[in-house]
């Protein structure tokens, strides 16, 4: 009897972590039906050594299976995170996009430069002579207030600075032209391996013809989720400034290796 309590003790703290419940009632009864019994002592060993060894059976079994559904989700994201082979990410090829860009951006610059030039060369001092001497017939502006001030177009500083500022929209048009060009991405490769990247920018020239970086994953970081972003996915590269954008309408090939790879947030 007393063996009989201390292994049903025994039974029912283990059975509320790999859920016994069957067990434990069948021990329970056993220990009803011998209580009313009064079984002898040959048959209380017997049934007190079956119980053990079903129990001992059980715990090895339950562990068993516990350790392998640990391991299997870690062996699983081990090898989806090194692939055997190259694997393309991402590919968005938007090469005719890019041309009308640099054309659009071409033609602002031959405007904005010829604009310059006009004023460089085109402009001239409105100031004349008249019987009397030289006096300065000035124009003005015609607005109200603070805007009504008098002006000479042919002055060295409108035109200089006219010049000047034509200039300095069209360099703007072409820096942030060849800038959106840099920073788009055609193409992101994870290497056999997964330790090295490879991220291709676009370009009006054709697939392939955009710069290529190759840099190690430990230096590419996403600071937002592919959910999250309504139009680019902001992608950051160690060393370089500014981000890399991926747009949404491009095809994620492998959803879940890009959020654990690529798409996942490290900081610098």
């Amino acid at each position: 009897m007393g063996l009989e309590r201390l292994l049903c003790g025994a039974l029912q703290c283990y059975s509320k972590q790999f859920r016994l419940v069957n067990i434990q009632q069948k021990v329970f009864q056993n220990a009803s039906m011998s209580t009313q019994t009064t079984p002898s002592t040959s048959n209380v060993v017997n049934r007190v050594t079956c119980v053990a060894g079903l129990f001992s059976r059980i715990f090895v079994v339950t562990s068993r299976r516990g350790a392998a559904a640990h391991s299997q989700p870690a062996a699983r994201l081990c090898t989806s995170a090194q692939p055997s082979r190259d694997v393309t990410l991402f590919q968005h090829d938007r090469t005719r996009f890019f041309r009308l860009f640099s054309f659009f951006c071409g033609c602002q610059f031959l405007f904005w430069t010829y604009l310059g030039y006009f004023a460089y060369t085109g402009l001239r001092d409105t100031r004349g002579a008249t019987e009397k001497g030289k006096a300065k017939a000035s124009s003005i502006t015609g607005l109200a207030g603070m805007w009504s001030f008098e002006m000479n177009l042919g002055s060295n500083t409108w035109r200089y600075g006219f010049t000047l500022g034509c200039l300095a929209i069209a360099a703007g048009i072409v820096g942030v032209g060849v800038l959106f060009c840099k920073r788009s991405v055609c193409q992101v490769i994870l290497h056999q391996g997964g330790r090295m990247v490879t991220v291709s920018t676009q370009s009006p020239l054709g697939p392939g013809r955009g710069q290529k970086i190759t840099v190690p994953l430990s230096q590419v970081a996403c600071h937002a989720h592919r959910h999250e972003s309504p139009s680019f996915i902001p992608l950051r590269v160690k060393g370089h400034k500014f981000y890399f954008l991926l747009d949404k309408d491009g095809t994620v090939n492998n959803a879940r290796l890009f959020d654990i790879t690529v798409g996942a947030y490290r900081p610098f």
